[in-house]
C-alpha cells in the first residue's frame, strides 16, 4: 500500500532524524536475495531512523536490473509499513529514470532519490531539463543528489525548483563547502539539505553548522547503535563523545575504506558480515574486502559493543 507522503510532508520528516541506506542482499552467486533484504529492513527499521533509502548508493542502485529494482522497492515499502518512510533511488538516462521513479511510485514508495544521470560530462542546462522531467513525471517529492557529474549551480537548483513543486530536497556528495553554503543562501528553507558523503560522519559537525541537519549513515547498516548514537552527539553538540568515536572508530575505518575505489560499499558489506547480518557478496565493477582487510575491521567493529 502507498505510504501517503504529499512532497511537503516527506520535506517535514527527512530532517527529524537519521537517515541510512539499506544494503541490497545478493546470494554467493550475485543473484537478488529478497528474503534477506526482508530480514535486513526488520532488523534495521526499529532502531528508528527518519527515513531508509531503498535502492540506493549503498544498496547498489547501478547493478539492479529493472525487474529487481522493481522487486526490492515493493519489499522496502511492505516490510516497513507503518514504521519508516522508503524513499527509493532512480538514475540513469532521463527516460530510464523517469521509468524508475514511476515504478517506485506505483510501489508505494514516499519520495525519489534522484542519482547522477549516466554521463561522462552534462551542462547546467541538461541537468535542469533532466532533473525537471523526472520530477514532472511523479507525484511523488524528489531529492536530488549532488555528486559526480550532477553538481548543480545554485541559479540551476532555483530554477528547477521555480518550476517543480515537488523538488523538495538536496542531498551533497560534493563537500565544497562553498558551493554548499551558495546554495543554501540561495535556497534556504524552500528545500531541506542532507549530508550525503561517503562517512558522512565525519562531516556531519562542520554540515550541521551549514544548515544541513542530518545525513545518511552507511555504517547504521552494521553498527545500527553506535549510529544513531553519534548522530545524538552531533545534534546535541557532545563534542567528547563525536571526538572518541572520530578517533577510535571512523578515523581507523577511514584508512581502510580508502585502500581501494568503491569500498565505501564494500566495507559496508564487510561490517554486515562480520556481526552476523550478511547481505552477501557486492557486485561487480566493485570487489570485495580481502581477509587482511576484514580481519582489521574487526577489531574496530568489537570494541564498540553490542549492537
Amino acid at each position: 500500500m502507498p505510504q501517503s507522503f504529499t512532497p511537503e510532508q516527506l520535506k517535514a520528516v527527512l530532517p527529524t532524524g537519521l537517515l541510512s541506506f539499506p544494503l541490497t542482499d545478493f546470494h554467493a552467486n550475485g543473484d537478488l536475495n529478497l528474503e534477506g533484504y526482508r530480514a535486513r529492513l526488520e532488523w534495521l527499521a526499529p532502531y528508528g531512523t527518519a527515513t531508509l533509502f531503498a535502492a540506493g548508493g549503498t544498496g547498489e542502485f547501478f547493478s539492479l536490473t529493472p525487474r529487481e529494482f522493481s522487486d526490492v522497492a515493493r519489499v522496502a515499502v511492505q516490510t516497513c509499513e507503518g514504521q519508516t518512510p522508503i524513499v527509493v533511488g532512480a538514475g540513469h538516462g532521463t527516460r530510464i529514470a523517469i521509468e524508475y521513479a514511476q515504478e517506485a511510485e506505483k510501489q508505494g514508495a514516499a519520495g525519489i532519490l534522484l542519482m547522477p544521470p549516466y554521463l561522462t560530462e552534462t551542462s547546467q542546462a541538461g541537468l535542469r531539463a533532466h532533473i525537471a522531467a523526472v520530477c514532472r513525471s511523479t507525484k511523488l517529492g524528489v531529492i536530488v543528489y549532488n555528486r559526480a557529474n550532477c553538481r548543480l549551480a545554485p541559479d540551476t537548483l532555483a530554477a528547477v525548483a521555480e518550476e517543480c513543486p515537488n523538488l523538495i530536497g538536496f542531498k551533497d556528495g560534493v563537500g565544497d563547502i562553498e558551493a554548499m553554503v551558495a546554495v543554501y543562501n540561495r535556497m534556504g528553507d524552500r528545500l531541506t539539505y542532507l549530508g550525503g558523503l561517503p562517512t558522512a560522519e565525519v562531516y556531519a559537525q562542520a554540515y550541521l553548522a551549514m544548515g544541513v541537519p542530518t545525513y545518511s549513515s552507511a555504517v547504521f547498516n552494521f553498527i545500527p547503535k553506535t549510529a544513531k548514537q553519534f548522530y545524538d552527539a552531533v545534534v546535541n553538540k557532545d563534542r567528547a563523545t563525536v571526538d572518541r568515536l572520530l578517533r577510535d572508530f571512523f578515523f581507523p575505518y577511514l584508512a581502510i575504506r580508502n585502500r581501494q575505489p568503491g569500498y565505501a560499499v564494500s566495507i559496508v558489506k564487510a561490517g554486515a558480515t562480520l556481526v552476523g547480518h550478511s547481505a552477501g557478496p557486492v557486485r561487480s565493477p566493485l570487489s570485495d574486502l580481502n581477509q587482511a582487510e576484514l580481519d582489521a575491521l574487526r577489531p574496530l567493529i568489537e570494541q564498540l559493543g553490542p549492537q
